[in-house]
């Protein structure tokens, strides 16, 4: 037992693939994608006020900050790209569980994404 070598781990070991240790890099490309539209949108909406800079730079701020901030964080440690994907995989593929004393059937809730009510006479074609 007193051979035994001890290892002590870093505090910044898992800061590899990050963006000052807290971003991961997915998630800073996605906030650079969503804030560069966002700050055409708010130099088209500086040009056509007539106001003064301070307020130009409020209006800009209230605008960028919550963009790239949710971008940045993402949902529960997913990227926003991620989740809306898994999101939308799962609604096209969601079903309903039915069992009537026998076998568990899977049956499709929905034939098609966009529609709001379920398909009750149609079948879908897989």
């Amino acid at each position: 037992m007193d051979n035994e070598d001890t290892y002590f781990i870093p505090a910044n070991f898992t800061d590899a693939g990050r963006v000052f240790g807290m971003f991961e890099l997915r998630n800073c490309i996605e906030a650079v994608v969503l804030a560069a539209p966002t700050l055409g949108l708010c130099m088209l909406i500086a040009r056509q006020l007539a106001v003064s800079l301070t307020i130009k730079l409020v209006i800009s701020l209230c605008l960028l900050v919550p963009v790239c901030g949710f971008a940045l964080l993402g949902i529960r440690d997913d990227s926003l790209s991620r989740f809306l994907s898994v999101y939308f995989r799962w609604r096209r593929h969601r079903r309903i569980i039915l069992n009537k004393g026998g076998m568990i059937k899977y049956d499709h809730k929905r034939c098609d994404f966009w529609r709001t009510k379920p398909a009750k006479a149609r079948r879908c074609k897989r």
